[in-house]
């Protein structure tokens, strides 16, 4: 076995983009939905533990903002649309969790792609500012793919290999996600995928998900940033 890729999901497992989260939701809320601002705020944007809450409890973005944020079918849709206005205009500063850096280094002969719901440009922005923007040879947003096609659909995870490997297939890949949709996003890639092919699933516990309790169950789970290493080389 020798590990041909290491996928990326982006929030929540390479960076910690909560605060930022947290802050273009309530301005686009102010726009979709005023009534739910103010002393009217849902409550899982009135701190970062119960942001994570919310989060790693919806099954997707859309859930997120229908059943724990309360907008309707409408205003979710319209939030949805805004979403990237709304992140180039916001300035709250994203950081690679600590160690990340490190990890990424560590396994720098290998390509990396990213495959998310976040924007593409914004991305790759943060990349730069990291400086390790070069090791990722592909990264696929939610831009790049229709609204059908986002996770646990793995057509994003196949067009991100497509961008890496052009005609050839992969033997072995890492895909490592903090929530239930990115282990079953794995496990759709490896169904997709020749017979012969394997995807392992890391699930990022170190960003406050609770991966013990998914009904989906990852190959391997972190912790802690730095225990990735260890569970990647077994595999390198």
């Amino acid at each position: 076995m020798k590990l041909d890729a290491i996928l990326w999901d982006y929030d929540g497992t390479l960076v910690n983009s909560v605060p930022k989260n947290i802050a273009i939701t309530k301005d686009i809320l102010a726009r979709v939905a005023p009534r739910l601002t103010g002393d009217n705020l849902p409550r899982y944007l009135t701190s970062e533990s119960l942001y994570h809450q919310a989060n790693h409890a919806a099954k997707n973005w859309q859930q997120l903002y229908l059943d724990y944020y309360g907008l309707s079918e409408q205003e979710m849709l319209e939030a949805g649309s805004l979403w990237s206005e709304y992140q180039e205009k916001n300035d709250t500063r994203v950081s690679l969790f600590n160690g990340m850096e490190e990890v990424i280094h560590e396994f720098s002969h290998l390509p990396h792609g990213i495959c998310s719901q976040n924007s593409q440009q914004n991305i790759r922005r943060v990349l730069q500012q990291h400086n390790v923007d070069t090791l990722f040879k592909s990264v696929v947003g939610y831009d790049d793919i229709s609204s059908e096609q986002q996770k646990p659909n793995p057509d994003g995870g196949l067009y991100c290999l497509e961008r890496i490997f052009g005609e050839h297939i992969p033997n072995t890949l890492i895909y490592v996600g903090d929530h239930q949709a990115d282990t079953e996003f794995a496990k759709n890639i490896e169904r997709a995928l020749p017979e012969h092919c394997q995807v392992i699933s890391i699930a990022a516990a170190y960003s406050h998900s609770q991966p013990e309790t998914w009904s989906i169950q990852p190959d391997h789970i972190a912790y802690q940033v730095e225990e990735l290493i260890s569970l990647i080389r077994q595999y390198t």
